[in-house]
């Protein structure tokens, strides 16, 4: 196709996705390593003094979790770094000023962080099952909470590399909001263990509903309902979409 809107967004998706396979011993293997900690410590070790929950293996009910968990932040920090990097290096001013739309650059970014997210929790589902046999409840299910994940995510990166003004900038969502969010949005537990005043308090973490949504999709169990997760995400999807390209028209953090 001669349409230079599909050449700009396949052109930044190609490339973004070379960026992270080219170095994937920083972008692939290192995940790897860590949810196979998380499999040992929590799965194995602790999880076997646990006992059961949500009527599957320990192991089995985290899994989800873990690997949403490492979807959610390689998704985030491809799109941060990379836009970031252009911002830093002034070549991401030469895209800005070519005839394309905005919205074929700002999805060539976004596609990029969707693909490294897929590539890194296939990976780490994959190593999930020299651990514990898994049968997946709905495939279908599954797969399309990982990408709406991985999208949500993406856009989340996009904005805080739009607003970052040094490398320090792009560590602190991640740190603050991100990190903390996960943990508390049930990737080791049930909030049917929390008292109903904590668990009514989970009920506001988005990300109670992307990990539970996955692990619907994955085991066939949930905190929440199914239908809510993927309406939630959407709804997110839609404003950091609109935000996003908003950010991207007026040339903020951009532009001098």
């Amino acid at each position: 196709m001669n349409n230079p809107t599909f050449i700009a967004f396949y052109t930044i998706l190609f490339r973004e996705i070379l960026r992270f396979l080219r170095i994937w011993k920083q972008t692939i293997i290192p995940p790897v390593i860590t949810t196979t900690l998380y499999y040992l410590i929590f799965g194995k070790l602790i999880g076997s003094r646990i006992g059961e929950m949500g009527g599957h293996s320990y192991i089995v009910f985290i899994i989800p979790g873990v690997v949403l968990m490492a979807v959610i932040s390689h998704s985030y920090a491809n799109v941060v770094s990379s836009f970031f990097m252009g911002k830093y290096q002034k070549n991401i001013e030469e895209i800005i000023i070519a005839p394309v739309s905005n919205v074929a650059i700002l999805l060539g970014y976004i596609g990029g962080g969707v693909a490294r997210g897929l590539v890194v929790g296939i990976t780490v589902f994959i190593v999930s099952l020299f651990f514990s046999s898994i049968d997946v409840y709905s495939y279908s299910y599954m797969i399309l909470i990982i990408i709406l994940t991985s999208i949500l995510f993406s856009f989340g990166g996009f904005i805080n590399a739009i607003y970052a003004k040094t490398f320090d900038d792009i560590s602190v969502i991640p740190t603050f909001v991100i990190t903390p969010f996960t943990y508390l949005g049930g990737v080791f537990y049930s909030i049917d263990l929390l008292p109903q005043f904590w668990q009514t308090v989970s009920l506001f973490n988005p990300v109670l509903y992307m990990v539970n949504g996955f692990r619907y999709g994955m085991i066939g169990v949930s905190d929440t309902s199914p239908l809510m997760s993927v309406a939630i995400i959407i709804i997110f999807i839609t404003i950091l979409f609109a935000y996003s390209l908003n950010l991207l028209n007026r040339g903020v953090g951009i532009k001098p």
